[in-house]
């Protein structure tokens, strides 16, 4: 019936002719002096708009006969009688809050018709166009953490879970019972079983997201290990890592360079307690442990899933203590936001870091454990911080200030010795230890002149860098193959507070431009963070620094910042993708 008119009755409005388009459908009141007599039943609609895009509505639902504009309004008088059963549909669309623009609103347009079949018709050629939306997913696996954030993660999952089902999005629940069970079931999940989903949604933290991807990327990515500088002290040499394609697990962000870690020669501690991985969580795995030919031994043979993949997309719905993952891909740390962004099949490309646990005493195994973080890997005092607040998981979102007081108390600090490789395109932010007051005097000088570019929605920052459309792991470029030619190690040693590599901003409640406010989704670079052993007050002025938003607490002269580095970690350039439209700034 496109272009043809068809009189219906809206809530709240009245008579209304409706026209199906090829992008849309439209509505003309028929007595528009009726309409502002007449409660609405857009109870949730900022503004009325007289056109529907296909593209904002998630569903259609044809009802049982009724009231149109709702059992509150019976006394209502449209055109010269009482409102009367009527046979009726609604369409659900999204609307941006008035409050919160970055916060997504579900409501409906609810219609009525004398005829069933009008109705039938009409919900049968809506629901037509919103099926021909690219990208919408039809089927996911959900990971629910009913403990996270004080028991949100049940309740937030209980609240969106109807609009999922409105949409005719079929979900797989999984109440996760452990550490480590999201882990294990995305682990063990078999390619054929796993092809039947269009993405995973984890419904809890940062944690469950970040086990969720280390699970689907165990034996499914195929990146290249990065490159470490001549005499690092691994064991086991540069060439041979570098040809060998990864099969291991975790996630994290793309960047041009590479960052090694190495701790004092003389240290006694095991393997097991090198700084950035500890084999005693239970989402560390030994790359030789995994036999990724183990479905082809068999008679059916599927093939394989590997990332980086253009129809495969990772989903998150807040309901953590930080959520800095959710903040800092949409803005807003809301659960009905994401949920809708999920069921649009929003789609943006998420950098991933690969940190690399190499194996160095002379007992040990040649091939090392891999890891992959979305947000930030961190050696020291955030890494201190996180693995002592896994004890006081009762306290909710509170055992962050509990857990960094007490470590930063502790003020500990660690040798080290980094080396990284720079970006020909990039420029060191870094105030060495040397000369200290000329260097921060010219790096607050640059940083001033240098307008820092947020990343938000339709970045293009991102969009340069990014390659579309592109479905090998040879076609993407890892880190070390942006390296420019002939590249140079840079090495920073001496005792550190913290040595950390962030692949996003981090955006976060406590820290509202986040640890890197100029770190972008997928634009294939790593921001390496070196804090230098300083005396307590100087450490606790920078760290409140991140509390106030437009501060800029890199300035700090104990801090070397530079961008486009890998930790011992390879930046996987675009190696996922989420459910998400970017941050509106």
């Amino acid at each position: 019936m496109q272009g043809d008119g068809e009189v219906l009755f809206l809530g709240g409005v009245g008579e209304v002719a409706v026209t199906l388009g090829h992008d849309g459908l439209s509505f003309l009141p028929l007595h528009p002096e009726l309409g502002s007599s007449c409660l609405s039943s857009i109870g949730l609609l900022p503004k009325l708009e007289n056109k529907i895009k296909f593209s904002d509505v998630y569903a259609v639902e044809l009802l049982d006969e009724g009231p149109v504009c709702g059992p509150w309004n019976t006394r209502i008088v449209v055109q010269g009688k009482k409102n009367s059963e009527m046979h009726r549909f609604a369409v659900h669309v999204i609307t941006r809050s008035r409050k919160h623009p970055s916060q997504l609103v579900p409501c409906e347009y609810l219609f009525g018709h004398k005829d069933p079949e009008t109705c039938k018709s009409l919900v049968e050629h809506l629901s037509a166009c919103i099926n021909n939306e690219q990208d919408r997913p039809k089927n996911l696996m959900v990971f629910v953490h009913p403990l996270c954030g004080k028991g949100r993660g049940c309740k937030n999952w209980e609240m969106v879970a109807p609009l999922f089902d409105r949409a005719n999005v079929n979900t797989k629940v999984i109440i996760t019972k452990r550490a480590g069970h999201a882990y294990d079931t995305l682990a063990s999940i078999s390619d054929k079983e796993l092809k039947k989903f269009d993405g995973v949604v984890a419904v809890g933290g940062d944690g469950l997201f970040n086990e969720i991807l280390n699970g689907l990327l165990n034996s499914r990515n195929k990146t290249s290990y990065p490159p470490t500088p001549e005499g690092f002290g691994y064991f086991g040499s540069t060439e041979k890592c570098q040809g060998y394609k990864n099969d291991g697990l975790n996630n994290s962000t793309p960047t041009s360079e590479a960052v090694n870690v190495m701790l004092p020669v003389g240290s006694n501690k095991s393997d097991d307690h090198e700084p950035l991985l500890s084999t005693g969580q239970s989402v560390g795995l030994d790359i030789s442990s995994l036999n990724p030919n183990t479905e082809s031994s068999t008679g059916d043979q599927v093939p394989s899933v590997s990332f980086p993949n253009d129809w495969f997309r990772l989903g998150i719905i807040p309901s953590g203590s930080t959520d800095a993952i959710v903040l800092s891909t949409t803005g807003e740390r809301d659960a009905v936001t994401s949920a809708l962004l999920i069921i649009f099949g929003r789609r943006i490309a998420l950098d991933i870091a690969q940190v690399v646990r190499w194996k160095s005493s002379p007992s040990a195994e040649v091939l090392p454990t891999v890891r992959y973080a979305a947000s930030f890997a961190g050696y020291g005092f955030y890494g201190e911080v996180i693995r002592e607040s896994e004890n006081y998981r009762w306290m909710g979102p509170a055992r962050y200030d509990f857990s960094g007081t007490m470590v930063f108390l502790k003020h500990r600090s660690y040798d080290a010795k980094v080396a990284f490789l720079e970006n020909e395109n990039s420029h060191s932010l870094a105030a060495s230890a040397e000369n200290v007051a000329d260097e921060v005097q010219s790096l607050q000088s640059r940083r001033k002149r240098s307008r820092k570019t947020i990343c938000q929605a339709n970045c293009s920052v991102c969009k340069e860098t990014s390659t579309p459309g592109q479905d090998s792991e040879d076609e993407i470029p890892n880190s070390s193959q942006m390296i420019h030619d002939n590249p140079k190690w840079i090495w920073s040693e001496g005792r550190f507070l913290s040595v950390g590599a962030a692949v996003i901003s981090c955006r976060n409640e406590r820290a509202p431009d986040g640890l890197v406010a100029e770190a972008h989704l997928s634009d294939g670079f790593l921001h390496l963070l070196l804090i230098r052993d300083c005396p307590l007050p100087l450490y606790l002025w920078h760290l409140t620094q991140f509390t106030k938003k437009g501060s800029d607490p890199l300035t700090f002269k104990f801090v070397e910042h530079h961008k486009a580095c890998e930790v011992s970690v390879q930046a996987c350039r675009g190696l996922v993708n989420l459910f998400a439209s970017g941050p509106e700034v």
